[in-house]
This record gives structure tokens, C-alpha cells and sequence, in this order.
């Protein structure tokens, strides 16, 4: 609760408190010296004033740090960044960093004392929280009031013919709406006030409607209800209704230039009338009634804007908005100068290392080594050490401004980092299954931890040999994993995150399956076999040691025989096949399927093919009677439906995109040229007869 009530937030809106305060400043400034000129220009001042509150100078800095220098100053950045870092120092910072260091320690050890500090944030998210809901209440009850009056008029058109609604309220004249105003006038209005006074006072209103004041106004309200704490939002409010009167007075003075009936009609709707309750419902009788008849009368007119004033406005608006720009791009260009010093004193070349703390708490040694070519882009291999995991190879590596970025598209991982100013850490995220911060140091060959060497090429089983199993460790996946994968390493099967259904499916591959109980699609494993034989294995060997495993472990038993059950027959459209030859016919067939939709296939046979549907996508016998020989190289790509990939199902995402691939069946036709057309027929099926959890390790 301590950092919650004193920490890094709590400083950040005092600096923005303390800086749209002396932005406040400055804007009275500048109206002091325009004090003679239009009230409209001071209006808009104070109205900057209050969207002040609404951004911080952050979100320009922010803005300023995604700019880059120009390649001709690039090498004056030094002495730029001088002058611009003492040009804004004494704005973006309420005090210095010891200061507020001070200031949150002290603000924390006092309240450590205290018998209810854990209450104390609650507390004050509460009066706050309180204070505002109190303002919009009051508001919220005074607008539906005026709503329903305004709804209960009758309209009119004036002789000019301006349109308006009557009201039976004793309200004075004014504007109701914000974004589609409407003027609004007490019924008897004309019979109190002449005609002269009743032109001057709607031409003020109509002012209003022309300025959009209810709308600005409705701004300003935003922020007294978000900062309603601090007296200088309630001293903008009573500027910002002081300027608009005047403006609308200065406005209605120039049309019809009668000051003493205009004088006459604002005192007379005073006289009769109540002033509305809400400042974003535009009247005639705001602001101080006295100095307004006094101006109106004077006849005193308004200064033009000259050139020193003009040059005062640019300069006051760029200073504004370039300074906290220029801050953020100077920030950005420091970190830049950083980056590539430090680059330049070590490079980033060479092996970095840290130790993880994962999600789920576990500590894992991380080895990032990097290295760059001839040509110079850089290249990476990520090493877990503490898991039985291959080291991953950078997709995307980049080293700009200081940053390291390290993506691996699969399974999915990033980690993207800054670099220290001595170039011997980079302190960063990586991101795969949630996000753990990560410390890089630099290692050195003292200090180096030692990574596995690429795997011995593994000899090919024979061909011939019936393998089966002599060690297998099965465990179920850790919930939240989400990298799924079946392969060879070396000599083993590995299998991670995976249901019993798709692994029998890969075992069982020409056959549809009867008998899928609930928990074989849910429960997922982890499995890695040791063969009997010595040798990498086939496919088919594969498929071997797999029944074997499930036979002895799960103690799956099975038989076959023949249903009628629906099937797809792949055929060949009414197009020539839109598929390429394989150039080499001895390669294995090779298939890269993702649950996303996404399918290329080199050197394979439509059989091949057929089986792949069967058994990883539609789940259901896929005939091929297409009549293409050979292998054959291709690509698909398609939106997925929920009766694709069982097993996976989690990992298939929606098709909300109007730019989404189509369905498998289109897909199929239009970009392979083949057709899958439904068909019911007499089909060998393997049946399961028992099957249980596996047995221990």
C-alpha cells in the first residue's frame, strides 16, 4: 500500500500539477499583456490553460523521443542537446531528483508510523473519488432539469428568423446543447424587454451558438471534475466566463452598435430572470454585471493585434509545444549517443548472459551469443540452459539507438533491451507466455557459461529395424504452455504439449479413430522416448515407437474394422492443378503446418497429402482420387473453422478480419486447383478397446 500511495505515480502528477500551474502563469502573462486587445484571444489562453490539465508535457516529450535528428545535424547533437537540455530543465522537473526522492522517502517513513497507513491510499482515491462523483451529481441533476424544461418548450421563429424554443422557466435566455445547440428564451420575454434589447440580446446568444462555448465549457468541466482540488481550475472557470461575455459583448457591440440598449436589456434580464446553473449553458448575465455595463457604455474599442504582440503569441505557442518536443528528442538522441558509444566501446558482438525468473517463479539461466557477418546484420542464438530445450535462432535481431531486439517466431519469443552507458549490461524484457524481466551481463571467457554444441548428425536407423522403446519419461505439460511440438532430436521422440488424440493420430495416421474419450483431448503431455535402436528414425519408424509407447505406457489396446462413416474425396478440379513438380524426387516428403491455417508442402504426394488432412486438420478419412502421380510442391493458406486441428482448437484464431483467407474447401480450389468433396462410404476404422492414464515414470 506504501508504493501505491507515495510511489513513482504520485510524483509524476505533482511535476504535472506544478507544471500546468506555471503554465497557467504564463497564459496570465501573456493576457495581461493582450489586455487591450480582443477578449476572444484571451479566451482561447485560458482555454489552453485548461487542456493543460488534460496533457501532460509527457505525452510530448513521448512524442518528441519518436523523432529522429536530421542527418546534417546528427553531428552537432552534442551542443544542441546542451543548449535544449538547459532550456528545459527548470520546466520538466517540479524539483530536482533528489528532491523527490526525499520527498517519497520521507512521505513513506512517516507514514510507516502510522497504525492505518494501509488505509491511507484508499482514503485518498476516496475523497477524491467522492469530490468528483459529488460535482458530476450536481451537474448530472441541474442539466436533466434544464432538459426537461427545454423539451417542455414550444418553438418559434423570430422576426429575423432566427429559430428558438419558448420555456416556461424563469431562466434567462440562453444556449442549451452542446453539439447541437439550440437558443432558448423564457416565455414573456418580449412583453419586459423592447425590441431593440430583445435584437441585442439574441444576437449575444447567437454569438455563443457560433463560438461553440458549450462545448469548451463542457471541456473545462471535465477538468474541474478531475482536478477539482486544485483553487486554480475554479479561478480558469471564472476567466473563461469573464472572456467568452466579453467577447460575445465585444460581438454584439460591432453588429449593432447601440451600447445603452444592449446595457438596458442585460440589466433587465437580470432584473426578471435567474442566471442558468451550469456554465456550459451559455446566458447573457455571467460575469461581473458591473465592470460589463461599464465597458458596454464606455464605448472604449477594441485594439487590433500587432506585429510585437503577434510575435509574442508565436513565440509563447512554439515555446509550449517545442520545448517538451525537443526534450523527449533529446532525450532520445542522448540514449541514441549512449547506445552507440557503448556499442563502440564493446560492441555488441559477443555472449550475454543473466538469469530469469519465470512466471511461475522458477530461476533459468539465459545465454544470448551474438554475432555479426561480413556483410553486417546481425545474427543470435538464445540458449535456456536449465531447460531440455534447443537454442533458438534469431529471426529478427537489431541493435539501434541502444536497443537490442531478439525475436523467434516459433516458437514465439522476443526480448528487447537497453543497453547501460558502459556497454557491459543490457536490462530488458523477454516475452513468451507472459513477460520476465531479463539482465544481460557480458560475458567474458572467464566468466562464461558454458553452452551445448550442435547435436551429433545422428546415423539413420536402418531401414528394416522394428524399433521400439527402451526409456521413456511422460509428464503432463505445465498448465499455460504453449509451445506444441512432436519431433526428433537425435535419437528421440520428443513430444511437448500434446493431447493422446493427436498422438494417436499421428500413430494411426490412415485410419479414423472410434472411441476418443473427453481427457484425451484435454490432457496434454510431455514425452521423450528413447528407441531400443540405434539410429535417427524414420517417419514410419516413428509411427513404430509411438504405438509401442502407447501400448505399454498408456496401455492403449485397439482393433480394426469397417464403418460407414463420412469421408472427403480429393479430387482434381476443373482447372489444370495450380501445384508445382518437385525438382528433386529423392527428397522426403516435408510438411510445415501451423493450427493458424497455414500449410507449404515440398516433394509430396497427393497420398501424402490426403493423410495430412486426415490426420492433422479434418480428422476424418480423405481419399485420393485424384490421379496425380509424382511429388509436388505447394502452399495453403486458409481460415481455420472449429472442427479443425482437434486438439488444438485453443490456438486457432478467430476469423474476425474481412481481409481473412478463406475456408479449407475454397482455399483448396482455388489455390491448389483440387477439390474435397463430402461422400459417405465404407471406411476401415481403428477402435479403441481400453485405454487408461500412463502409467508412472
Amino acid at each position: 500500500m506504501d508504493s501505491l500511495a507515495w510511489g513513482p505515480w504520485t510524483v509524476s502528477l505533482l511535476h504535472h500539477l506544478w507544471q500546468s500551474t506555471v503554465f497557467a502563469g504564463g497564459v496570465w502573462l501573456l493576457a495581461l499583456a493582450l489586455r487591450r486587445n480582443a477578449a476572444r484571444i484571451r479566451y482561447r489562453l485560458w482555454m489552453a490553460a485548461s487542456l493543460k490539465f488534460l496533457v501532460p508535457f509527457s505525452l510530448l516529450i513521448a512524442a518528441g523521443a519518436r523523432l529522429r535528428w536530421p542527418t546534417h545535424l546528427r553531428r552537432t547533437q552534442p551542443a544542441i542537446a546542451a543548449a535544449v537540455e538547459g532550456l528545459t530543465q527548470p520546466l520538466l522537473q517540479a524539483w530536482p531528483a533528489e528532491t523527490s526522492a526525499n520527498f517519497v522517502a520521507g512521505a513513506t517513513r512517516a507514514a510507516a508510523g502510522h497504525s492505518a497507513i494501509d488505509w491511507l491510499p484508499l482514503a485518498l482515491v476516496g475523497v477524491w473519488a467522492g469530490g468528483t462523483l459529488l460535482l458530476l451529481g450536481r451537474w448530472a441533476a441541474s442539466w436533466l432539469r434544464l432538459r426537461a424544461a427545454v423539451r417542455r418548450g414550444e418553438p418559434m421563429t423570430l422576426a429575423d428568423g432566427t429559430k428558438a424554443l419558448l420555456m416556461a422557466e424563469n431562466v434567462e435566455p440562453g444556449v442549451f446543447g452542446i453539439m447541437r445547440p439550440v437558443l432558448v428564451l423564457p416565455r414573456g420575454i418580449a412583453e419586459r424587454l423592447s425590441a431593440e434589447q430583445l435584437d441585442a440580446i439574441v444576437v449575444h446568444e447567437m454569438c455563443h451558438i457560433r463560438r461553440r462555448d458549450n462545448l469548451t465549457a463542457a471541456l473545462h468541466m471535465v477538468v474541474e471534475a478531475l482536478f477539482w482540488f486544485h483553487p486554480l481550475v475554479w479561478w480558469l472557470r471564472a476567466r473563461l466566463v469573464e472572456e467568452r461575455e466579453r467577447a460575445c459583448d465585444e460581438a454584439v457591440l460591432e453588429t449593432t452598435r447601440r451600447p445603452f440598449a444592449y446595457a438596458e436589456g442585460i440589466l433587465n434580464v437580470c432584473k426578471f430572470y435567474v442566471e442558468a446553473p451550469l456554465s456550459c449553458v451559455s446566458g447573457v448575465a455571467g460575469s461581473n454585471l458591473k465592470q460589463r455595463i461599464a465597458r458596454i457604455l464606455s464605448g472604449q474599442g477594441v485594439r487590433k493585434l500587432d506585429l510585437r504582440r503577434k510575435a509574442l503569441l508565436a513565440l509563447a505557442c512554439a515555446l509550449a509545444v517545442g520545448v517538451p518536443v525537443m526534450a523527449g528528442l533529446v532525450r532520445a538522441a542522448q540514449g541514441q549517443m549512449q547506445g552507440s558509444g557503448a556499442a563502440q566501446k564493446g560492441g555488441i558482438s559477443g555472449s550475454w548472459q543473466g538469469t530469469m525468473r519465470t512466471p511461475d517463479g522458477h530461476s533459468l539461466r539465459v545465454v544470448l551469443k551474438i554475432a555479426k557477418d561480413e556483410k553486417g546484420p546481425l545474427s543470435a542464438t538464445l540458449y535456456n540452459l536449465d531447460q531440455n530445450e534447443p537454442p533458438m535462432a534469431g529471426s529478427l535481431v537489431s541493435f539501434e539507438r541502444g536497443t537490442l531486439r531478439f525475436v523467434n517466431d516459433f516458437p514465439r519469443l522476443t526480448y528487447e533491451g537497453k543497453m547501460s552507458a558502459d556497454g557491459n549490461s543490457i536490462s530488458g524484457t523477454v516475452t513468451q507466455n507472459g513477460s520476465s524481466p531479463l539482465v544481460l551481463e557480458r560475458a567474458t571467457p572467464q566468466t562464461e557459461w558454458a553452452t551445448p554444441g550442435p547435436p551429433p548428425r545422428a546415423v539413420p536407423m536402418a531401414a528394416d529395424a522394428k524399433p521400439g522403446v527402451e526409456v521413456a519419461t511422460i509428464r503432463p505439460t505445465q498448465p499455460g504452455t504453449k509451445l506444441f511440438m512432436l519431433t526428433v532430436r537425435g535419437e528421440n521422440l520428443v513430444v511437448k504439449n500434446l493431447p493422446l488424440t493427436l498422438l494417436m493420430k499421428f500413430a494411426y495416421p490412415t485410419r479414423p479413430i472410434v472411441g476418443l474419450t473427453g481427457w484425451m483431448d484435454t490432457d496434454k503431455w510431455d514425452i521423450e522416448v528413447k528407441s531400443d535402436t540405434p539410429g535417427m528414425p524414420s517417419l514410419d519408424q516413428e509411427r513404430d515407437i509411438l504405438q509401442k509407447l502407447l501400448a505399454e505406457r498408456f496401455a492403449l489396446k485397439v482393433h480394426e474394422e469397417k464403418r460407414e462413416m463420412p469421408a472427403y474425396a480429393l479430387t482434381v478440379g476443373k482447372d489444370v492443378p495450380k501445384m508445382t513438380k518437385s525438382v528433386d524426387a529423392s527428397l522426403k516428403p516435408s510438411f510445415t503446418c501451423f493450427p493458424s491455417g497455414m500449410l507449404r508442402a515440398q516433394s509430396a504426394t497427393m497420398d501424402d497429402f490426403a493423410r495430412l488432412l486426415q490426420s492433422n486438420v479434418l480428422g476424418q478419412q480423405v481419399v485420393d482420387e485424384t490421379g496425380l502421380t509424382g511429388k509436388w510442391d505447394f502452399a495453403l493458406q486458409w481460415t481455420p473453422d472449429e472442427t479443425q486441428f482437434a486438439g488444438m482448437r485453443g490456438n486457432v484464431p478467430a476469423a474476425d478480419d474481412a481481409n481473412a483467407p478463406p475456408p479449407l474447401l475454397p482455399a483448396i480450389r482455388e489455390q491448389l486447383g483440387l477439390q474435397l468433396k463430402s461422400e459417405k462410404t465404407q471406411v476401415p476404422v481403428v477402435v479403441i478397446d481400453h485405454v487408461d492414464h500412463p502409467s508412472p515414470n
